[in-house]
């Protein structure tokens, strides 16, 4: 096969960041036709106000001519008002609440400590259908940072679930066969990331420590990495794409404290094709990409559609992208990309 048209794409988890990044990233994630924005900012977007401010400066900031619509959610936090999330899911303009252990990841501070005290807000959103997107890791320090998303499902996840079956949950970025595993007999809707179907643990550790593969969740053995494939690739309706697609400045990435995330944008659907070929699949990149996660989030897929051309000679994306006055590295998948966007 050497052309490939379907259903433009969304991305179910997607940072934007703000102000000179987010005007720099944006036009590189506009390929989706909708996305999840992460609420992480400084500070975080936690009322209906906050979401409606924050999209008016991801509109603004837009170029002409590019189409794309940002559906906003909000950061939960212990302190969060169920009557709040109940208007803004009202209001149309929040698609989902954000649920960050605290701790857990980049500007995730002011997250949830102790799942009961955000109880209210949870039972408010089973009984309005608004969904709920999990970090699905712990923060003890006592556990292994590989091992996290494991003890996160046993300990929060799974009681969460039991004991509110009608809240609409996603896991997003699962990394492990323990999440997959999860996220089919449970029922709930389950977001892969582009990275963590092309990296394992040992691109980010082996021959020495290379920053730009370093994330988190973080990637773990071969066997989670395969597991992975086999989930995004199966058909399944409770796997969609989710890029996590995570821009930080290189000054940043590249110090002795790294930040955790991969700028999967630019490059995101050529290494999807090349996933999906790799595994005999590009006939259910669809389903993955473009109607799994509108039917899991009561939405209609996109009338749009794209085509995706292999080439003879490799694509050519950029190393870099510029962000003001700092550089962003863009994900290298260590392989040729062959699968362009036809434009």
């Amino acid at each position: 096969m050497t052309s490939l048209t379907i259903r433009q794409p969304d991305d179910w988890h997607l940072h934007l960041r703000d102000g000179a990044m987010l005007g720099a990233v944006l036009p590189h994630s506009a390929w989706a036709a909708r996305a999840i924005i992460m609420p992480n900012l400084v500070p975080p977007v936690v009322t209906l106000a906050d979401a409606r401010a924050y999209r008016d400066r991801i509109m603004a900031s837009l170029p002409a001519g590019q189409a794309f619509e940002p559906l906003m959610t909000l950061y939960l936090t212990e302190a969060t008002d169920p009557d709040d999330v109940q208007a803004a899911a009202a209001s149309g303009l929040v698609k989902a609440v954000k649920l960050y252990p605290a701790g857990a990841t980049t500007n995730s501070q002011s997250g949830v400590r102790v799942i009961d005290n955000v109880m209210p807000v949870l039972e408010r959103m089973a009984a309005i259908g608004l969904p709920l997107c999990v970090h699905g890791e712990v923060t003890d320090a006592s556990v292994d940072i590989f091992d996290r998303e494991a003890v996160f499902i046993e300990r929060v996840l799974e009681p969460l679930t039991r004991r509110l079956p009608d809240l609409r949950v996603i896991m997003e970025h699962v990394t492990t066969a323990d999440g997959v595993q999860f996220v089919e007999e449970a029922g709930i809707g389950g977001t892969i990331t582009v990275h963590h179907l092309i990296i394992n643990r040992n691109h980010i550790l082996a021959g020495g420590i290379r920053p730009h593969y370093y994330c988190l969740p973080v990637a773990k053995r071969e066997m989670h990495r395969l597991a992975l494939r086999r989930a995004a690739t199966s058909g399944k309706a409770g796997f969609f794409l989710g890029t996590d697609s995570a821009p930080h400045p290189d000054s940043a990435k590249e110090t002795a404290c790294g930040c955790a995330g991969c700028f999967t944008a630019p490059n995101t659907l050529s290494c999807l094709a090349h996933v999906f070929e790799e595994e005999g699949a590009l006939d259910r990149l669809e389903a993955f990409a473009s109607l799994n996660g509108p039917a899991y989030y009561g939405l209609e897929p996109n009338e749009a559609q794209v085509t995706l051309v292999k080439r003879d000679q490799p694509v050519s994306f950029p190393t870099h992208i510029d962000a003001g006055d700092e550089t962003v590295t863009v994900f290298d998948p260590g392989f040729p990309l062959h699968w362009e966007v036809q434009t």
